[in-house]
């Protein structure tokens, strides 16, 4: 007998959308560009040919349209882990659950979901501006520790050495190490963008190693991560999304991957606050490509 999803595990507002990003069944593209900032979706969509619906709720601001013929539509998800777990189960939700009758459809649709956004790198070589796949993505935030299946779809042996490497706290949550889909991997990158290895950190300021006024459990961190080195894969970059949308876009059977502009170097101390330029020429880099 099929499982019949009771409201209390998903809320379905009266109008018939999903709670939380107020999107219908109707309104969903396969085609998704995923990005923090609100005001960003309205950059993203500046490019469409075609605009067909606007729809915003708290950081949840969506814009659908048509981009060189192909349906498409950007949603922002504010900052942090937590709120992938939101987008992307309520995404998902839209594609695969019927929500009159509150059940898994039989035949399951496929999503692929691009998240442009912006990091620190944690590499010298990494210079401002430089687009970074995250090809790897290791989560700090434990997002995908809750879901089952989270082994099957993990590097469990560069999470052993990884953890090992840098004597991993106890306290922290376990990190989990999830690969992008490889066909969107080759599809959006190029020769203009570096294919890395990007930690997904739970916060910005201590879970990054930033020492503003609260000293840090861990000082030296950062410079152990620096140095880290599994088969010749070092870590890139941190932000704070991709791995949990990695992660949960591959349990859940959809293409989803990540693509960072560096807008600071961590050992080089360089940052530039002006980073929309170089975002810009990555939005329309990855609506050609996607």
């Amino acid at each position: 007998m099929a499982r019949i999803i009771p409201p209390s595990e998903f809320i379905i507002n009266p109008d018939g959308s999903a709670f939380h990003i107020h999107l219908l069944p109707e309104q969903l593209t396969d085609r998704i560009i995923l990005c923090g900032d609100p005001a960003r979706v309205n950059v993203v969509a500046s490019h469409f040919d075609e605009q067909t619906f606007e729809v915003s709720s708290r950081e949840f601001h969506t814009i659908g349209g048509v981009y060189k013929g192909k349906p498409i539509m950007c949603i922002s998800h504010g900052i942090g882990p937590d709120n992938i777990d939101i987008v992307i189960t309520e995404l998902d939700a839209l594609a695969n659950v019927d929500f009159k009758t509150r059940e898994v459809k039989p035949e399951h649709r496929t999503l692929t979901m691009v998240r442009i956004g912006t990091s620190g790198a944690l590499q010298p070589e990494l210079s401002i501006g430089t687009p970074v796949i995250a090809e790897k993505s290791i989560g700090f935030d434990g997002v995908l520790n809750y879901y089952a299946g989270r082994d099957e779809v993990a590097d469990l042996d560069f999470e052993k050495a990884f953890c090992e490497h840098t004597a991993w706290n106890r306290l922290w949550a376990k990190p989990y190490v999830v690969d992008a889909d490889p066909e969107l991997v080759a599809r959006i990158g190029g020769d203009d963008m570096v294919r890395g290895n990007t930690i997904s950190a739970v916060g910005f300021y201590g879970p990054q190693g930033r020492y503003v006024r609260l000293p840090l459990a861990s000082p030296g961190l950062n410079e152990s991560i620096e140095k880290f080195d599994f088969n010749g894969r070092r870590i890139t970059n941190y932000e704070m999304e991709s791995a949990p949308l990695q992660g949960l876009g591959k349990l859940m059977g959809h293409k989803a991957m990540t693509v960072c502009s560096i807008i600071a170097n961590r050992f080089t101390n360089d940052a530039n606050p002006n980073y929309k330029g170089g975002i810009a020429q990555l939005i329309t880099t990855v609506l050609d490509r996607i």
